[in-house]
């Protein structure tokens, strides 16, 4: 199999999908890597790195995509990526499709065939490719929301963590997952008042068991949703249903309602955003104000810190790329959670999800795999 990794064309999007560990192991299994040169510069790995453990380094994308029949990436394919894909490529990435009608639509006419990482669960229902970059988003959507809570930044000017004498600030989080509780951890960490609320009360239970004193649990409804938003200066939406768009849990009225100068992070926005008035932001424009309040919305959050990111989220593919190159059919049976990953197929939606949102007929992964 010749794997290919192209240089990231999203919008401030600065992981690669591959590192160089990642090659050492795919040639070392009788494979060819072919990379775009640049392509891990922005995650601090140069074509050197990359060529010294055996991958070939192509001048452009269009190389790559020509050179190779599987291709391996980090975000969903923007319009150029999929005018260069057809019916041989394998493409594992995140997709997303749910929240890109567009680039679905366009995977679809291509032909190829796409497993998306964020799709691929175990029988436990955790998702080990979403994990690590939920981990990431989930602390960083502390950090910018306490960035953002700065007077000169457009915020109320309040201290998470406060000061003796002066109460901390209250952050309440949407969803008690990975994302959530990693924002928890953080906004705990920094002193704030936190809440966390979620309509499952597993996740709720095993983060009361953590015993973070200034962490408490909520069973979610409407009410506690009105009560604890509009009386916070932060809330994070972390609120996930794999493969399909996010659930629209905090409504305008109710952000209408929220303190003037408090901010909403929508870690959900790669999924269509959890709040009402959330639109898809980037890092070089990551706020906007809505109703007096600031809205933090950037797609790929995980961007922002690469070189983490990377190594992250690349540990955790890796073995999936590696079973992938040797063979679909070997891979599903080794990991038959791949199959829930995939989502297109020869021109056919294979994911229950993806297909609902669409409102197209799915079809048997396994059937369009050919396994």
């Amino acid at each position: 199999m010749i794997v290919g990794v192209p240089r990231e064309i999203k919008t401030e999007e600065y992981r690669v999908a591959m590192t160089p560990v990642g090659v050492r192991e795919l040639v070392g299994h009788g494979h060819r890597v072919v990379v775009e040169t640049a392509a891990g510069v922005g995650s601090s790995i140069t074509d050197a790195d990359y060529a010294a453990v055996g991958a070939e380094i192509l001048p452009d994308a269009a190389a790559v995509f020509e050179e190779a029949g599987m291709i391996v990436k980090v975000k969903e394919p923007q319009p150029a990526e999929i005018a260069m894909m057809g019916k041989h490529h394998l493409l594992f990435t995140y997709l997303h499709l749910a929240a890109y009608p567009k680039e679905a639509k366009g995977l679809l006419d291509s032909g190829a065939t796409a497993i998306a990482y964020e799709t691929v669960q175990l029988s436990n229902g955790s998702l080990p490719l979403l994990a690590p970059m939920s981990e990431v988003a989930g602390r960083m959507a502390a950090q910018a929301g306490a960035h953002f809570l700065e007077r000169p930044r457009g915020g109320r000017g309040v201290l998470l963590g406060g000061v003796p004498g002066v109460k901390p600030g209250r952050v309440t989080v949407l969803g008690a997952g990975i994302a959530g509780r990693n924002a928890a951890k953080i906004a705990a960490g920094m002193g704030a008042e936190v809440l966390v609320l979620d309509l499952n009360v597993a996740p709720l239970r095993h983060l009361d068991e953590l015993g973070w004193g200034n962490v408490t649990t909520v069973t979610s409804s409407r009410f506690a949703i009105e009560e604890y938003v509009t009386t916070s200066d932060l809330v994070v939406g972390a609120v996930l249903v794999p493969g399909a768009r996010a659930p629209i849990v905090v409504s305008e009225d109710v952000i209408k309602a929220m303190k003037p100068g408090s901010v909403l992070v929508d870690i959900s926005i790669d999924q269509g955003g959890c709040f009402a008035t959330s639109r898809e932001t980037t890092h070089s424009q990551p706020i906007y104000e809505q109703h007096g309040v600031i809205h933090y919305a950037v797609g790929n959050i995980p961007g922002a810190v690469p070189h983490t990111s990377t190594y992250g989220l690349t540990n955790a593919t890796l073995p999936y790329v590696v079973a992938l190159a040797d063979g679909a059919k070997g891979a599903v049976a080794r990991y038959p959670e791949l199959l829930g990953g995939v989502n297109v197929a020869q021109g056919q939606v294979t994911n229950p999800a993806v297909a609902e949102f669409l409102k197209v007929k799915v079809s048997d992964p396994a059937a369009a795999l050919g396994v």
